[in-house]
């Protein structure tokens, strides 16, 4: 067999696992609406299974990437998928034990999301050869991610139907359908000869110490502190979209009280945004700068999100949602704001992918830690959407809450204006 199609076949693996990686944390935003209803929850408390998936970065993050320099990527992802199929059984049980069940669960699939997250990021930006073409890559695999958040809302929004009588029992089929997925990666990457990139190797003696690390760099400080942020755009537009739509008028956060169903429908739309969004950004990412994709994206976003939180909620539109049951596109009212919200999907489609490359480029020997360093910052998708529902609790008002969201929005844009460049050439790295 030869290298490039054994690479090939690398590369392949982990679009795959960038596939799993969405569907697995995808389920909370969803579930957070089973959450509110059978436990009482307030829009803070029902995002409970975001805030333990994502916390659990924090604390896999780092270890993530010392893994993959002593294990390797291959092992790494079959590790991460056997704790995977761990975290998936306990919140399946989670329907008879309770609330901290639940919680649980959530945390230890975070633990493998994490893990493969470090896994597969830095895999196709070295199988791209970094720059545009590792980029690229990313933003292919990020379809396959896209295409997978899809899938989970289209199937949890029937699942869930008349959301003041959702329980998690009635989400079994997909924790089965995630639980499947994983068992069949697991044995498909087991049997699977994947040609992985050397690693560079840091040559020391006992006596010196490297003075430098992946911190060491202004732009991959700022770019985990971007990522830390992005959460907030990517995660809670689309979970607060779901609240606004299933919360009843009269609610102490008023929404309008549309069924689970066609709302999964709806949001999924938000998703399929993002597919369409990494499609583009996979088909020109080696002829346009990751600096130029998230300096775009990101002053969209920002006039979006404005848009959406002062538009009149009494002028409506109709959007379409994709029935997969019946093969048919279904219309629902809803205020623009929220159409405008659903359309920031386009912009988040890039932004994981390009604020990685700009974060980790040259980087060199310091670019395995410095993934686990990155993925550590994902709790920060907790903290945020977190801060966005304590907004929506305070406020009384979900489209209030999208102040958070514009925030985010206008960091990551000074980030790839400013932040993104790499001021310390100087600093060796082979």
């Amino acid at each position: 067999m030869s290298t490039k199609t054994k690479q090939w076949g690398a590369i392949i693996v982990m679009i795959a696992l960038f596939a799993m990686i969405a569907f697995v944390t995808n389920l909370c935003s969803p579930m957070a609406v089973i959450v509110k209803n059978q436990f009482g929850a307030s829009n803070f408390l029902s995002q409970i299974g975001n805030y333990g998936n994502f916390i659990a970065y924090l604390i896999m993050g780092i270890p993530s990437g010392m893994l993959i320099k002593k294990f390797g990527y291959k092992k790494t992802s079959l590790i991460a998928l056997a704790v995977g199929i761990i975290g998936i059984l306990v919140q399946w049980a989670s329907g008879k034990y309770g609330f901290g069940v639940y919680l649980i669960g959530a945390f230890i699939s975070g633990f493998c999301m994490c893990m493969l997250n470090t896994v597969v990021n830095p895999m196709l930006n070295l199988l791209g050869g970094g720059g545009n073409k590792g980029n690229q890559l990313i933003q292919i695999g990020g379809v396959f991610n896209s295409a997978a958040a899809v899938a989970v809302y289209i199937i949890m929004g029937a699942l869930i139907g008349e959301a003041t009588k959702a329980k998690i029992s009635d989400a079994t089929p997909a924790l089965l359908i995630a639980l499947a997925i994983f068992v069949i990666g697991f044995i498909v990457i087991l049997f699977t000869k994947i040609e992985e990139p050397q690693q560079p190797v840091e040559v020391k003696d006992s006596t010196t110490k490297d003075k430098y690390s992946a911190f060491s760099f202004r732009h991959f400080k700022l770019g985990i502190l971007a990522i830390f942020l992005y959460g907030g755009i990517e995660v809670g537009t689309p979970t607060y979209i779901m609240q606004y739509l299933t919360s009843t008028p009269d609610a102490a956060t008023p929404g309008i009280g549309m069924s689970g169903t066609i709302a999964g429908l709806i949001v999924a739309v938000y998703w399929l945004m993002m597919l369409i969004g990494r499609f583009i950004g996979g088909a020109i990412g080696s002829k346009v700068s990751s600096k130029a994709m998230v300096s775009t994206v990101s002053i969209a976003a920002i006039v979006l999100v404005l848009f959406g939180m002062f538009a009149p909620t009494s002028w409506m539109v109709n959007v379409p949602g994709i029935d997969w049951a019946n093969v048919s596109v279904i219309w629902a009212e809803v205020p623009v704001g929220i159409f405008a919200f659903i359309l920031v999907g386009l912009c988040t489609s890039v932004m994981w992918g390009a604020i990685f490359n700009l974060a980790t480029e040259g980087l060199g020997k310091y670019t395995a830690i410095a993934s686990g360093a990155f993925m550590t910052m994902v709790f920060g998708f907790a903290i945020m959407v977190g801060l966005q529902g304590a907004v929506a609790d305070w406020t009384g008002n979900y489209m209030t809450s999208y102040v958070v969201v514009l925030a985010c929005a206008a960091y990551i844009l000074f980030y790839a204006l400013v932040g993104s460049k790499n001021v310390n050439k100087d600093i060796p790295v082979e």
